[in-house]
């Protein structure tokens, strides 16, 4: 069974997406032994009512993917009142994790109140999510050109706030060398594979970040499921490793007893 770190719900604002009804993405989880799934909101992006967005979030996963769905709110510090969207995700629909879309929302991840999320995270004991991108540079709409998110202050942010487990999304189409070496240096980073390429892609990722590090992400349904699957199985990992990267790694990080 596999856990699925990177997932999203709802619309991609662009255009439609196969399987994006929520009945017909679980239908497919369900078919390819995916067990949880940690999904976000693709409303989080644009919309401006985080609330209501990450409401509709944990509606949609409780009714439609019990045991299943497991939701991620998004959260803008750029906005008013970004504080009780944390304590909402937290205490009212009780998600054990943060989504963040630094380029989408205008922000860097230096700005204070970046630090202040942090904080507020590491104290209640979510994980952060952090998208790289959410589509290649050259797919992207002429109005709406976005870059991808630095990384350069994560860093400092994490040993700020040594217990936060912190997990880029969407990242291996551009993190690679020293800059990768440096982030994962940090054991409570975490880092998924919807975007790795290339033949044998994870064997060649282990020899830069340690396996313990590395999770399984679909970028489902903006990516087809199967792309991930296939990267588990085109790298020699052996059933151990396949097994911490596809399962455990998440389940020992993330989920509660009572979840497992």
């Amino acid at each position: 069974m596999i856990i699925d770190s990177n997932l999203y719900l709802s619309r991609w604002p662009f255009r439609r997406l196969p399987n994006d009804e929520t009945a017909s993405l679980v239908k497919k989880l369900k078919q390819n032994q995916i067990e949880k799934a940690f999904a976000g909101s693709f409303d989080g992006l644009l919309h401006k009512d985080i609330r209501a967005v990450n409401q509709r979030l944990a509606a949609e996963c409780r009714t439609a993917g019990p045991d299943l769905l497991i939701p991620v709110g998004s959260i803008n510090p750029r906005l008013p009142g970004w504080e009780d969207d944390v304590i909402a995700c937290h205490e009212e629909w009780q998600m054990p994790g943060l989504r963040l879309h630094p380029n989408y929302h205008g922000y860097q991840l230096s700005d204070p109140d970046v630090k202040k999320l942090f904080a507020m995270a590491a104290e209640r004991g979510l994980f952060i999510q952090i998208a790289m991108r959410m589509e290649d540079d050259r797919t992207q709409h002429p109005l709406m050109r976005v870059d991808d998110v630095n990384f350069a202050a994560l860093p400092d942010l994490m040993k700020q706030n040594p217990p936060l487990q912190v997990t880029i999304l969407n990242g291996l189409k551009s993190l690679s060398g020293a800059k990768l070496t440096r982030l994962t240096e940090n054991p409570n980073l975490t880092i998924e594979i919807a975007m790795l390429e290339g033949v044998g892609g994870i064997e060649k990722l282990m020899k830069q970040v340690p396996y313990q590090q590395i999770l399984f992400g679909s970028y489902f349904p903006f990516f087809y499921l199967e792309s991930s699957l296939n990267k588990l199985k085109e790298s020699d990992l052996g059933m151990e490793i396949e097994k911490q990267i596809s399962r455990e790694n998440a389940q020992g990080r993330f989920l509660k007893p009572s979840q497992r």
